[in-house]
C-alpha cells in the first residue's frame, strides 16, 4: 500500500510503520452500526409494547379482583411467553437476558427508596422489635439452615452440581435464597377491598423492606470467605457475623447522615422557590446515597431505605406544595414501572438464561429447605417477641405466624444474587433460584387471598370463629407469659418515647425541618392498654 511508510532503524533493529489516520468510516462499518441500531430499536419497541400489555393486564386483574393472579405473576408469565418467542426467532438474546448490574444500579434503587419514603412509620415502628427479630435473626437462621441442609444432602449424593467440599458455596446459596421479597403478597394485602389485618401487614411489610438488604450484606460477607484459605469453622463464623453487623450499621449510618444533610440544605436555602429544581435535586441526592454506599462496599439498599425514611420525616415538610405532590407521585410511578420490568425479565430468563445445568431435584429440595428454614425462624422468634407483648390485639397469634410463614416469597433480589454465584456450579444455583422465585410468586402469591380468609386475617372477621378453634387450642398450649419482661419493656418504651419526642421536636426538627408538635404533654407519652407504641 503506497499510503503506508515503513522505516528500518538499523541501530535498534526495529521497524517503524507510519499509516495515515482513517478520515471516514468504511461502508461495512456504517452498515454494521445501522444493523445494530435497528436491532436495538426493534428490541426497545418490543419491550415497550410488552410493558404496556403488562400494565393493562395488571389493571384488568385489579379491576376484576382476580386475587389468584397477582400483578407480579402476570408480568412473569408474559415474560415467559415473550422469552420463548425470542428464543425461537432471535439469535442475539443479550437484550432479553437478565442483567444483575442493570438490576442493582438502575431498576432496584427507585423501588427501595419509594418503600422508605412512603413508609407508614407508625405501624413500622410500633413493631420494630419483632421486625428486627425477623429481619436479622430470621435471615441468619434461614441462611445457615438452608446452607447446612444443601451441603448435607450434597455430601450424601442426593443433590448434584453442588460442591461437596466447600461448605461456603452452600452458605452463599442459603444467604441469597433467604432474601424474602413478598411483592405479590403485599400487593394483595395492601388492597383496600381485602382489609388485611393491620398487625400482619405491618410485620410482612417491615420484614420485606429490610430483609433484602440483610440478605445482600450476608451474601457479600460470605463471598469474602469463598476463596479464602481459612477453613469454615467455629472461629471464622463469628468473624463473618461481626463483619455482617458492621456493614449493616455503617450502611444505616450513611443513609441517615445523607438524609439529614439533604434536609438541612433544603431547610436553610430557598430552593423551594424553584419546584423543578428541588424535585430534580432530591432525586439526584437519593441516588447519591445508593452510589455512595455501594462505592464503599456497603449495602446500598439498607442505606437508601433509611435515607427515604429520614427524608420523609424531615425533608418532606421543607418542600413546596407542588414538589410534595410531584415527588410522591413520581417515585411511586417509577417504582411500579421498575417492578414490572424486573418480573418481566425474570420470566424472560426461563428461556433466555441459557442455564447449562438444571437439576430438578435440587430445585424441589431447595424449595423444601426454604419452607423448613422459614418455619425455624418465624415460630421461635415470634415466641420470643410475644414475651414482651400484652395479651390482646398486639400479640402475634399462631394464625398470624402461619400466614407470615406462608408469605415468605422469594423474588428478584434472590435471583440477581444467584447470577453472581461464584464457581463452576453457578448455573445450577441460578436455575434452582429462578424455579423457587417463580413458584412462590405465582403459586403462593396466588393463594394469599384464600389463606387470609382461612386464617381470619381480615379486618371485620371474627378470629374466634369455630373454624379456627384448633389454632386457639394449640396457641394456648405454647403461649408464653413473662410479666417481668413486659413490665421492663413497657418502662423502656415509655422512657425512650418521651426522650425521643422531646429531642426530635426541640432540636432535630429545628435544624432539619418537620411537623413540630411544640405543645406535646407528658401524658401523650403514656402507653395505653390497647396500643403499645414501639412495641417489641
Amino acid at each position: 500500500n503506497s499510503s503506508i511508510t515503513i522505516i528500518e532503524d538499523t541501530s535498534t533493529n526495529e521497524t517503524i510503520v507510519f499509516a495515515p489516520p482513517t478520515l471516514s468510516p468504511t461502508v461495512e462499518n456504517i452498515d454494521a452500526a445501522e444493523e445494530v441500531h435497528q436491532f436495538d430499536a426493534d428490541a426497545a419497541l418490543l419491550l415497550n409494547i410488552t410493558l404496556i400489555c403488562c400494565t393493562m393486564l395488571a389493571y384488568y386483574v385489579k379491576k376484576n379482583k382476580y386475587y389468584f393472579l397477582p400483578e407480579s405473576a402476570v408480568a412473569m408469565l408474559v415474560g415467559v411467553v415473550i422469552g420463548g418467542i425470542a428464543r425461537l426467532s432471535v439469535t442475539d438474546l443479550t437484550l432479553f437476558s437478565f442483567s444483575p448490574e442493570l438490576f442493582f444500579f438502575v431498576l432496584l434503587p427507585p423501588i427501595i427508596f419509594e418503600a422508605g419514603y412512603s413508609l407508614e412509620k407508625k405501624g413500622f415502628f410500633d413493631n420494630i422489635g419483632a421486625i428486627c427479630l425477623y429481619t436479622f435473626g430470621g435471615t441468619i437462621i434461614s441462611a445457615f439452615a438452608v446452607g447446612w441442609l444443601t451441603f448435607v444432602f450434597a455430601q450424601n449424593g442426593l443433590i448434584g452440581h453442588v460442591d461437596q467440599d466447600n461448605a461456603m458455596e452452600a452458605l452463599l446459596f442459603g444467604a441469597l435464597i433467604s432474601a424474602v421479597d413478598p411483592v405479590a403478597t403485599l400487593s394483595i394485602m395492601g388492597s383496600p377491598e381485602l382489609q388485611c389485618d393491620t398487625l400482619l401487614y405491618s410485620l410482612v411489610f417491615g420484614e420485606s423492606v429490610l430483609n433484602d438488604a440483610v440478605a445482600i450484606v450476608l451474601f457479600k460477607t460470605f463471598h469474602k470467605y469463598y476463596n479464602s484459605d481459612e477453613i469454615l469453622d467455629g472461629s471464622v463464623i463469628p468473624a463473618a457475623l461481626f463483619s455482617f453487623f458492621t456493614m449493616t450499621v455503617l450502611s444505616i449510618f450513611v443513609g441517615v447522615s445523607l438524609g439529614l444533610l439533604v434536609s438541612y440544605i433544603y431547610k436553610h436555602t430557598s430552593i423551594s422557590e424553584f419546584p423543578k429544581l428541588e424535585a430534580s435535586l432530591l432525586y439526584l441526592f437519593c441516588y447519591l446515597c445508593y452510589a455512595t454506599a455501594e462505592a464503599f462496599g456497603l449495602s446500598g439498599i439498607m442505606a437508601l431505605f433509611f435515607n427515604g425514611v429520614v427524608l420523609s420525616h424531615y425533608n418532606s415538610y421543607n418542600l413546596s406544595t407542588t414538589a410534595q405532590t410531584t415527588t410522591e407521585q413520581f417515585f411511586a410511578t417509577v417504582a411500579v414501572t421498575m417492578e414490572t420490568i424486573i418480573f418481566l425479565y425474570m420470566g424472560l430468563s426461563v428461556f433466555t438464561g441459557r442455564f447449562k445445568n438444571w437439576d430438578i431435584m435440587f430445585s424441589l429440595l431447595g424449595l423444601l429447605f426454604c419452607l423448613i428454614a422459614r418455619a425455624l425462624n418465624i415460630f421461635p422468634l415470634s415466641l420470643i417477641a410475644n414475651c414482651c407483648r400484652r395479651k390482646g390485639e398486639n400479640r402475634i397469634s399462631l394464625k398470624t405466624q402461619c400466614v407470615l410463614w406462608f408469605a415468605g416469597l422469594r423474588g428478584a433480589i434472590a435471583f440477581a444474587l444467584s447470577m453472581n454465584m461464584p464457581g463452576p456450579n453457578s448455573d445450577s444455583y441460578a436455575s434452582a433460584t429462578l424455579f423457587i422465585c417463580m413458584f412462590t410468586t405465582i403459586v403462593c402469591g396466588g393463594f394469599t387471598e384464600n389463606i387470609l380468609t382461612r386464617f381470619g386475617m381480615k379486618q371485620g372477621l371474627d378470629n374466634d370463629d369455630d373454624a379456627h378453634d384448633d389454632f386457639t387450642g394449640v396457641e394456648n398450649l405454647i403461649s408464653t407469659e413473662s410479666p417481668l419482661a413486659r413490665r421492663l419493656s413497657a418502662d423502656l418504651q415509655e422512657r425512650y418515647r418521651s426522650f425521643w419526642h422531646d429531642f426530635d421536636d426541640n432540636y432535630m426538627k429545628e435544624l432539619f425541618g418537620g411537623d413540630r408538635v411544640p405543645d406535646r404533654q407528658a401524658g401523650d407519652y403514656e402507653l395505653s392498654e390497647q396500643n403499645d407504641l414501639y412495641d417489641f
